[in-house]
């Protein structure tokens, strides 16, 4: 059994599976879960004051709808707020960070259907796995 579990989730209808699949390792502790949701930022461009609204503002606008999606996930779930982690940039690399410093043992993520050119780009579960220090679970959602 696991002690210590991230679980990332990307706030779809597919993240109480995901959740559901960490509280079978964890049998059914919620203290053993730290729940993260990272917002993958959007890159600044040229002209960006031509905007009505300061794109800065928009994303940290996106990111606090964020914290609000994950404190109602959560709720639902029993998991509470010192256990959740939202923030914004890169989700592999903000996952692994926060791995290292909970010094977690596995990591659950959902892993998506993909073809095309996400499949060749690669998706953030297929990521994780490469480079990771602990265990990696990818809960299968089917596409669609």
């Amino acid at each position: 059994m696991y002690e210590n579990v991230v679980v990332a989730i990307d706030l779809s209808d597919a993240s109480e599976k995901v959740i559901n699949k960490a509280l079978e390792l964890v049998a059914g502790d919620t203290s053993k879960l730290a729940l993260v949701h990272i917002v993958e930022p959007f890159p600044p461009s040229w002209g960006m004051g031509a905007y009505a609204v300061d794109p800065f503002e928009f994303q940290q606008r996106i990111v606090d709808y964020a914290q609000t999606r994950v404190s109602e996930i959560c709720s639902k779930a029993g998991i509470g707020p010192s256990q959740q982690h939202v923030s914004l940039g890169i989700a592999v690399q903000k996952i692994r960070k926060l791995t290292k410093e909970l010094e977690a043992d596995a990591i659950v993520i959902g892993s998506h259907g993909h073809g095309g050119w996400k499949l060749l780009l690669g998706s953030t579960s297929n990521k994780m796995l490469h480079g990771a220090t602990c265990d990696v679970l990818t809960v299968h959602i089917a596409e669609g």
